[in-house]
């Protein structure tokens, strides 16, 4: 981003108008015009850039994230901002009537040598829009146009522009998000030894493939793809994708690489009489003791052929199979085909396989005819005739006699609608205005009136058979859609599927998307105290969408919120020390605070918003749940799938009477679910486990250790919630209380802030801390029973606090909930029962680290890290393990 002195010698070198300045300072020091959202189609989202120093926005992750890369990576984009002011286009509508419209560009775009406005547009949606709107946007010479855009960014000496998404290298996007992370952070240095090795590979062998170079560094793939980054070996980023590192060439520097290019397109062109491979798919020609030949069907036990002189020959699949592999037969290159042989390919393409099978019967009778012999067997003679005549017409009209002996049985009868025209216009528009209505009309009904108005037309009336018929010939999806709405009918909307070359949609590597959502868990939990139901809980997945690994959980009696979301991140952190580089996530308000968005803009984490009731943009965690259901859940007491058919439940089958677990017990079995049985269990999209799919992809895509986040205090500040206030009463001499517990710092002496409102901060796994903006700083504040709280784990704490609220808001809502109270319960009978079991763990966990020195990580710690209760934790490298597969059947993919 260009500093103050910067831009004012940019547009002096560029001899900028006053008046174009002060609109460029505008556009600068504004905030977007419009806050981007997720329509019924597009992704939008916010992606922390580097270059810029903020978040921007982006409405559609396949084309104005794509430009956001191609900007952010260009050296001669100094600045880009999303959403700049409106501008005023003046045009003719296609009535001619002549219209102004405020219009917001995707972006304002400053470059080293111009500036001016970007509006990005899918290629099919310009060809639209210039149809609708032929004086705003045209093609000129196969480039995109905005003439009234172009006319307002010339008065000020700027440019517009139209961009398509047929510019778009998605070779050099996907490259671009699979290094990022090397771009991003200061990247560690590498050792001599390795460097020099990889040079002198390059070097010695320009050319090498990228797994060369893998397999040469002992797998440390960081090393070869921060030389990448660096610009100390290069690859040709719009050629080939690094996610296949067998295709991928890599060299010395760039004009090395030209050279080769050069030489491999030389080579090419000389090579135009090699050999050719053989195809035996219907229309492929092939070359036979130096004839031509074309086939016209390959079945399975024979391939018919059609010579050059247009002589139709059988011979056996296995015959001709062995000519290819003696070499008798060798393929042609055809680079064009003549009309007849495409109507050829076409008539062929359109046999059903019965019309083949009867085409080859016909020809086995005929062939002796053809070459003036007589026909065996007591065939009909006129038949034989016109079979003979057939083909010798189709010789002379395709050049391929063939052609002629396809029965078209399909062609046969009468293939005209029966029903006059004006009975069918008449039907289709009680189907437009009677039937497919929100009022849902049933079929006798609508039909009812058909009769009637067909009866006062003096028209022919359809039975209620052709009436019921006619129905189902129409769009399912859009008669769903007007009758019940777009959510009834989406699961009958087709799938899109993405044709042309894109991003991958899972990633390329593990931690590159991941995905959160939340379900309410099919079971109902119980109070560990008192044996009173608590409800069922909430869980919160975030879920790796390349390797479908469950990356962390979080369970709550809550409703979903940034709380929930906040507390994810921080469990994420916990256990792997790092965050997903995209976070795809729906549109809930959870999602759209502010404390949630600056955690992700903080680590440079791109949020995506999904459409919201689209559960197919978010298949990869809804799908999850259901594992989790079928899996787990719906093992346990208390599970409530019977209450799906409510009106069936009685007294002694009700969910409510067979509730036993306890959030404590059943957070800890799902978690041990999670990370310990699911994690090796193959996974029916990948062929292997989501274990072995995370650790293998670490191993090809590189650890990138040097973007792990320290587990410190700095990272828990930013993962902290609030209250639903948001802030507390400082009172004096007894501090604030947050969720019923008093809290103190010594900030709180200051009388400019005694009985003011400050905002707070509370951490959910441990009660005896809270934090508190005072002073204009935020400031660690200690509970009253802080003694107490310290020695606690996380899980302990989280467990007892959470279900103590829960309980007191079912039954007591009126009642005054303290720290002693909590102290209390911690301290009882029942909760050590309950929590006896934690607490040996925690023991044996401390022991162990002990003895064998951090060494070996704690299954809810972070892989690779050694934390002990004094010191901060310090990220070390991941160590990847292998876990023994297993195989069962998961839930449906959607």
């Amino acid at each position: 981003m260009l500093s103050d002195i910067e831009f004012d010698l940019w547009c002096r070198r560029l001899g900028l108008l006053e008046s174009t300045r002060r609109h460029i300072e505008q556009i600068r020091s504004s905030p977007p015009s419009r806050q981007v959202h997720s329509g019924t189609k597009n992704v939008s989202g916010r992606y922390p850039s580097k270059k810029m120093g903020l978040t921007i926005q982006f409405e559609s992750h396949r084309i104005e994230l794509a430009a956001i890369y191609e900007m952010e990576h260009d050296d001669d984009v100094l600045e880009y901002y999303d959403q700049p002011l409106p501008i005023k286009l003046n045009y003719r509508a296609k009535n001619e009537r002549q219209i102004g419209v405020l219009h917001i560009p995707d972006f304002f775009v400053i470059r080293h040598n111009a500036a001016g406005w970007e509006e990005w547009k899918r290629k099919d949606e310009l060809r639209k829009l210039a149809d609708r709107m032929p004086n705003r946007y045209q093609k000129d010479e196969g480039r995109w146009r905005c003439p009234p855009g172009e006319e307002y960014a010339g008065k000020l000496g700027l440019y517009y522009r139209v961009r398509s998404s047929a510019e778009i290298d998605w070779v050099y996007q996907r490259n671009v998000l699979f290094l990022e992370d090397y771009f991003r952070a200061d990247l560690p240095k590498i050792p001599e030894g390795i460097e020099d090795k990889v040079l002198s590979l390059v070097v010695s062998k320009p050319g090498s493939t990228l797994s060369e170079l893998l397999q040469m560094t002992g797998g440390d793939s960081d090393v070869v793809y921060t030389m990448v980054a660096t610009d100390q070996i290069y690859v040709d980023l719009h050629t080939t994708p690094l996610a296949e590192p067998e295709r991928v060439l890599v060299f010395r520097d760039q004009e090395t690489a030209r050279s080769f290019a050069v030489i491999a397109e030389t080579s090419a062109r000389d090579r135009i009489t090699g050999p050719q491979m053989v195809s035996v798919n219907t229309g492929s020609q092939f070359a036979w003791d130096g004839r031509l030949f074309t086939i016209l069907n390959s079945g399975e036990t024979k391939t018919v052929l059609k010579t050059g002189d247009g002589a139709v020959i059988s011979l056996p699949k296995e015959q001709f199979e062995m000519l290819v592999k003696q070499g008798e037969i060798t393929g042609v290159n055809t680079q064009g085909q003549s009309p007849t042989t495409s109507t050829v390919q076409e008539l062929i393409a359109k046999a059903s396989p019965k019309d083949l099978k009867e085409a080859n019967r016909r020809y086995e009778i005929i062939a002796p005819l053809l070459t003036g012999q007589s026909v065996a067997g007591k065939k009909p003679n006129r038949s034989i005739r016109r079979w003979l005549k057939r083909f010798r017409d189709a010789e002379q009209s395709y050049d391929c006699g063939y052609v002629g002996l396809l029965p078209h049985w399909g062609k046969r009868g009468n293939r005209e609608r029966k029903l006059p025209q004006s009975t069918l216009e008449l039907m289709d528009h009680f189907f437009r205005n009677d039937f497919e209505t929100i009022k849902q009309k049933g079929r006798v009904e609508v039909y009812g009136v058909l009769m009637r108005e067909c009866e006062k037309r003096g028209i022919m009336s359809p039975s209620y058979r052709t009436f019921c018929a006619e129905i189902k010939r129409r769009s399912t999806y859009e008669l769903t859609l007007k009758r019940k709405g777009c959510r009834a009918a989406y699961k009958y909307e087709t799938f899109y599927w993405e044709l042309d070359l894109t991003t991958p949609r899972h990633g390329d590597r593990p931690f590159e998307i991941g995905h959160i959502d939340h379900t309410l868990f099919d079971i109902e939990l119980v109070c560990s105290r008192t044996g009173h139901i608590l409800g069922r809980p909430w869980v919160t997945f975030l879920t790796d969408a390349y390797s479908r690994r469950l990356l962390a959980l979080y369970l709550t009696f809550d409703a979903p919120s940034y709380r929930s979301c906040m507390m994810l991140l921080r469990e994420c952190v916990r256990r792997h020390g790092r965050l997903p580089q995209i976070l795809v996530v729906d549109g809930g308000q959870e999602f759209k605070s502010t404390y949630f968005e600056t955690l992700l803009a903080r680590y440079e984490c791109t949020k995506k918003t999904r459409p919201g009731a689209k559960p197919r943009f978010g298949s990869v965690c809804e799908r999850l749940f259901g594992t989790a259901n079928t899996q787990f859940v719906h093992n346990l007491a208390g599970n409530t799938q019977i209450m799906r058919n409510v009106r069936q439940v009685t007294k002694e089958v009700n969910p409510r009477a067979h509730a036993c677990w306890t959030l404590g017990e059943f957070y800890d079995y799902l978690c041990r679910w999670a990370y310990e049985v699911y994690d090796i269990i193959d996974h029916p999209a990948l062929g292997q486990s989501p274990c072995e799919a995370f650790d293998t992809g670490l191993a090809q895509s590189g650890t990138r250790n040097h973007r792990l986040i320290p587990y410190d205090e700095d990272f828990r500040m930013f993962t902290l919630p609030t209250t639903s206030k948001g802030t507390a009463k400082v009172e004096p001499s007894r501090g604030v209380k947050i969720n019923y517990i008093r809290y103190w710092s010594d900030a709180f002496r200051d009388p400019e802030i005694e009985k003011k409102q400050v905002p707070v901060r509370y951490d959910p796994f441990n009660a005896g801390v809270a934090y508190a903006f005072a002073g204009g700083q935020w400031v660690r504040c200690i509970s009253e029973h802080y003694s107490y709280f310290r020695g606690r784990s996380e899980k302990e704490l989280m467990i007892a606090t959470t279900e103590l609220r829960r309980r007191n808001q079912k039954h007591t809502k009126n009642l005054t909930i303290t720290a002693k109270t909590i102290a209390d319960f911690l301290m009882s009978a029942e909760a050590n029962e309950k929590l006896l079991s934690q607490r040996l763990r925690d023991a044996e966990t401390r022991q162990l680290f002990e003895v064998i020195q951090g060494s070996r990580a704690d299954k809810n710690k972070p892989v690779g890290w050694n934390i002990s209760e004094d010191a901060t934790p310090e990220p070390q490298p991941v160590q990847i393990t292998a876990k023994k597969p297993e195989t069962i059947e998961l839930y449906e993919e959607f």
